[in-house]
C-alpha cells in the first residue's frame, strides 16, 4: 500500500477522520492498531521482523536503565565511604553490564537487517571471487519494507538510553507505537525518541491550523510526487535503460534525476509530515533546501537530514573518540605532518560513515561507490579550504551574488555527476557514460527534436516546466521568509480552500496517470 495509490489514500483519509471522533485518551491506541493493519496489508510476514526489533531493542533498554539506576543508587548511598579508585571500578563493571545489553541487541537487530537486505549481495560476491569453484543459489527472502528506517531509529532509542539522555518507555506498546508509526515507516524521516514520542503519546483535540497545513502540505506531496516525479521518469527510465543514449542524453538524465529523486523523496515527506501534522504529532524535517546549498558538506547537511544526523552521532563521534582511534590520533600528531597529523582520525570516521552510508542505501557495488565518491569530494574540500580562503582574501567574491550563484551551480552539477552511480546501477557503465559526455556530446539533441523520442512529449516538458518553476518559486519563498508555512500558505479560511483546489485539480488532472507512465512506489521505500 504505497502513498500514491488509491487504497492508501482512503486508508489515511478515514484515519484523520477517525482520530479526533475517538476519545483521546485512546487516540495512541488507535494509531497503534493502523500502524499494524497498515503493515499486515503490506505483507503479515513483515510482523514478525518489526516484532522482533520492537521487542528485542525495548527489553535491552529496560535492562540498561536499570543498570543506570542501579549505579545510581548505589553511589549515592556510598557517597564519602568509597575510595575514588572503587568508585572508577565500579562504573567501569556496571558500564560492562550495560554494553553487553547494547551489544547483544545491536548485533542481533544489525543481524536482521543484513541477513534480509545484504545475504544475496554477498552470494553473488563469493560466486564471483570463486568462479567455477562455489556456485552459490540465490537465497528467497524478504525485505520488509522500512526495516532500515525502523531498525535506525529503534537502535538510536536504546543508544541514547544506555547513553541516560533519556528514560526508557516502559509501556511496550506505546514504545511499538514509536517504532511503527505508519506515515514514517515506509521511507522515513528518522526521529529520534525525545523529539517524537512526546507528541505521538499525546492527547490532541482538533486543531483547525494544525489540520489544515497538513492537510496542504500532503496535497502539496503528492503533486511533486504525481505531477512531476512520475512524470519525469519515463524519459529518465528510457535514457539510462540503453547505452545507445550517450553524450548529452547523460546530462539530460543527470538533470532529469535530480528533479526527480527530489520531486519523489521530499514529496513522500511531505505526505508523512502532513499526515503527522493534521493529528498534531511533530514529525522531524528531513530537507532543508539541499539545491540552495554552496559546497557537498553543506549539501548533506540540507539533505536527508535525519539520516545524516543519524550516522554522525551514532557512529562518526564514537568512532572519533574510542580508545584505538584516541592512541592512533596521538601516534600521528607525533610521526605525521601537522596537518594531516590532525586529521587522521577523521579523515577513517569520515571513511566509515561513507561506507556505511553507501552500504546502507543499497546491496550493490554502485551504492558502495556512490558513498565513497562523496566521501573523497568532501576531504578534497576540506582540504583545499585554505586555498579557498587565501582566493577569497585576493578577489573578495565571497558575498557576491553571481559566485554564490556560480557555487550553487556547482554543487548540483557535481552532486548530479554522482549520483548517476545510482542511475546506471554498474559502476563501469556509470564511468563510460560520463566520459561520453566528453567524447560524444551533440549540442544538437537539445533542438533536433531527439528528446521528443524517449517518452515525453511536448505537454510533458510543458507540464515539467511549469511544476519545476512552482517547486523553485516555493522554495525561493521559504529561503527568503524561513517557513513556507508562514510565506505561502495564506491564513485565512479562503486561502486554504484555494490553496488546497489549486494543488488537487492540478495533481488530477496533470498528474501522470495511464499507459506509459509508470504510476511508481517512492524511491526510498526500497530501504
Amino acid at each position: 500500500m504505497v502513498f500514491n495509490s488509491l487504497p492508501f489514500v482512503c486508508f489515511m483519509t478515514g484515519t484523520l477522520l477517525l482520530f479526533y471522533l475517538i476519545p483521546k485518551k485512546v487516540q495512541w491506541c488507535f494509531l497503534l492498531v493502523c500502524n499494524y493493519v497498515f503493515y499486515t496489508i503490506a505483507d503479515p510476514r513483515y510482523l514478525i521482523f518489526i516484532a522482533a526489533t520492537t521487542v528485542t531493542v525495548w527489553f535491552a533498554a529496560i535492562k540498561a536503565e536499570k543498570i543506570n539506576n542501579e549505579q545510581k543508587e548505589y553511589l549515592k548511598a556510598q557517597k564519602g565511604e568509597i575510595s575514588k579508585a572503587d568508585k572508577q571500578a565500579y562504573k567501569d563493571k556496571m558500564k560492562r553490564r550495560r554494553w553487553k545489553w547494547l551489544l547483544i541487541c545491536l548485533l542481533l537487530n544489525l543481524g536482521i537487517l543484513s541477513v534480509t537486505k545484504y545475504t544475496n549481495f554477498m552470494i553473488d560476491n563469493i560466486n564471483d571471487i570463486f568462479s567455477g569453484a562455489v556456485s552459490l543459489k540465490p537465497v528467497d527472502i524478504i525485505v520488509p519494507m522500512g526495516i532500515s528506517f525502523y531498525t535506525f531509529q529503534s537502535l538510536g532509542y536504546l543508544i541514547d538510553v544506555y547513553r541516560a539522555k533519556h528514560e526508557a518507555q516502559h509501556n511496550i506498546f506505546k514504545f511499538a507505537l514509536f517504532v511503527s508509526f505508519f506515515p514514517q515507516l515506509a521511507q522515513g524521516p528518522i526521529c529520534r525518541y525525545s523529539d517524537l514520542a512526546p507528541s505521538l503519546l499525546a492527547q490532541h483535540r482538533f486543531d483547525r491550523k494544525n489540520f489544515s497545513y497538513g492537510v496542504m502540505r500532503i496535497l502539496w506531496g503528492y503533486f511533486k510526487k504525481v505531477v512531476i516525479a512520475d512524470r519525469i521518469v519515463t524519459g529518465l527510465s528510457t535514457i539510462v535503460g540503453s547505452t545507445e543514449y550517450t553524450g548529452a542524453y547523460v546530462l539530460c538524465a543527470m538533470f532529469f534525476y535530480a528533479l526527480q529523486l527530489y520531486c519523489d523523496f521530499t514529496g513522500g515527506i511531505d505526505i508523512t509530515i502532513g499526515i503527522a501534522e493534521a493529528m498534531g504529532i511533530k514529525v522531524t524535517e528531513n530537507f532543508n533546501l539541499p539545491y540552495f546549498s554552496k559546497n557537498i558538506k553543506e549539501y548533506w547537511n540540507r539533505w536527508h537530514i535525519t539520516m545524516g544526523s543519524w550516522f554522525t552521532d551514532y557512529i562518526f563521534y564514537p568512532i572519533s573518540v574510542c580508545s584505538p582511534m584516541l592512541k592512533l590520533s596521538k601516534w600521528s600528531r607525533k610521526h605525521l605532518p601537522a596537518g594531516i597529523g590532525k586529521r587522521v582520525t577523521v579523515y577513517i570516521a569520515c571513511f566509515v560513515v561513507w561506507l556505511a552510508t553507501g552500504i546502507w542505501h543499497g546491496a550493490a557495488w554502485h551504492f558502495v561507490a556512490w558513498g565513497l565518491t562523496n566521501y573523497v569530494v568532501i576531504m578534497i574540500s576540506q582540504e583545499l579550504e585554505p586555498a579557498y580562503a587565501k582566493f577569497h582574501k585576493r578577489f573578495k567574491v565571497k558575498d557576491k551574488a553571481f559566485y554564490t550563484v556560480f557555487q550553487i551551480i556547482r554543487t548540483i552539477l557535481l552532486m548530479s555527476a554522482i549520483r548517476m552511480f545510482d542511475c546506471y546501477r554498474d559502476v563501469g557503465t556509470t564511468f563510460r557514460m560520463m566520459w561520453s559526455m566528453i567524447t560524444s556530446f551533440r549540442f544538437s539533441t537539445f533542438y533536433d527534436g531527439s528528446l521528443m523520442k524517449i517518452g515525453l512529449t511536448a505537454s510533458d516538458y510543458m507540464i515539467l516546466a511549469v511544476g519545476t518553476a512552482v517547486v523553485l518559486t516555493v522554495s525561493i519563498i521559504k529561503a527568503r521568509k524561513g517557513s513556507v508555512r508562514d510565506g505561502i500558505y495564506a491564513r485565512s479560511s479562503i486561502g486554504f480552500y484555494n490553496i488546497c483546489a489549486v494543488l488537487l485539480v492540478s495533481t488530477l488532472v496533470f498528474g501522470a496517470y495511464g499507459v506509459g507512465y509508470d504510476q511508481s512506489q517512492f524511491i526510498y521505500t526500497q530501504f
